[in-house]
């Protein structure tokens, strides 16, 4: 909230009318300040540059000790909402004349606050907000920025993030101890095992599409690239298994078949 304040006085529009004002909600803060974002700023960088539109105000906040550094309330703000597993700031309402922050005050999941503590103690390594707004897109289940791609790896020879597949079809979940530390590792076990269940149905499905005339291991590796022939071969021995298809030949002139013809819609 401190940083929310301080960050619309220091960057709003001195030649526009009008005042800063500081809504409050039952769940959630909003503070409005005149003018827009300053030029070259977006929701998409805001993290990344700091440009000052009264350089002077934010130099003499600094050396008043109200923050920490200049060009840094916007990254602590994001930071500390993730900890607190809050929804991150938004911008919604926001345009060219006026720049609206909502600091959303419910915490969405304690244990995904427990993880990060927990992640803290045991690697003793250095996380910056970036990284913090990475594990709460995974932890969340939503698309990763391609920005946010490199830092994939670190987090990954942590421990602190699971990898999943190979190539484009790669998913990554939080390390199994965030879901064992709440008593779900079912739910661990569940997520961790759906790729697994979408690529047996990816390759049923493509099999009886091509029913009657079957498909070569060839052509199911396009349906699956970013699996490993054996891998493919595992799923498809689940589905002979389960009596779902059948197979004609052997190793590499081995040819795969839907038991019989889809139902026509």
């Amino acid at each position: 909230m401190r940083e929310a304040i301080l960050n619309a006085i220091s960057h709003r529009d001195y030649q526009l009318g009008g005042s800063v004002f500081v809504r409050q909600y039952p769940r959630r803060l909003v503070v409005e300040s005149p003018g827009g974002f300053p030029p070259g700023i977006t929701t998409d960088n805001i993290l990344d540059r700091q440009v000052p539109r009264n350089r002077r105000i934010a130099e003499a906040f600094a050396r008043c000790g109200l923050v920490e550094r200049a060009g840094q309330g916007m990254n602590l703000m994001f930071e500390e909402s993730i900890r607190q597993g809050k929804l991150v700031p938004g911008f919604t309402g926001s345009d060219q004349y006026q720049v609206v922050l909502t600091l959303h005050g419910q915490v969405q999941d304690p244990r995904f606050v427990r993880f990060l503590e927990q992640v803290g103690r045991e690697t003793q390594a250095s996380f910056d907000v970036h990284d913090f707004v990475l594990l709460d897109h995974i932890h969340r289940e939503e698309p990763i920025p391609a920005g946010l791609q490199s830092r994939l790896r670190r987090l990954a020879d942590l421990g602190v993030v699971e990898t999943i597949g190979r190539g484009r079809g790669t998913r990554y979940l939080l390390a199994r101890r965030f879901y064992s530390a709440g008593g779900e590792r079912g739910l661990y076990t569940r997520r961790r095992g759906l790729d697994r269940e979408q690529n047996k149905a990816l390759l049923f499905q493509h099999l009886q599409d091509a029913f009657p005339d079957g498909c070569a291991m060839a052509e199911l590796q396009q349906v699956l690239p970013a699996l490993g022939r054996r891998a493919i071969q595992v799923l498809l021995d689940e589905l002979r298994g389960e009596g779902r298809i059948r197979v004609e030949g052997k190793t590499r002139g081995a040819r795969w078949f839907a038991v019989k013809k889809p139902e026509a819609e």
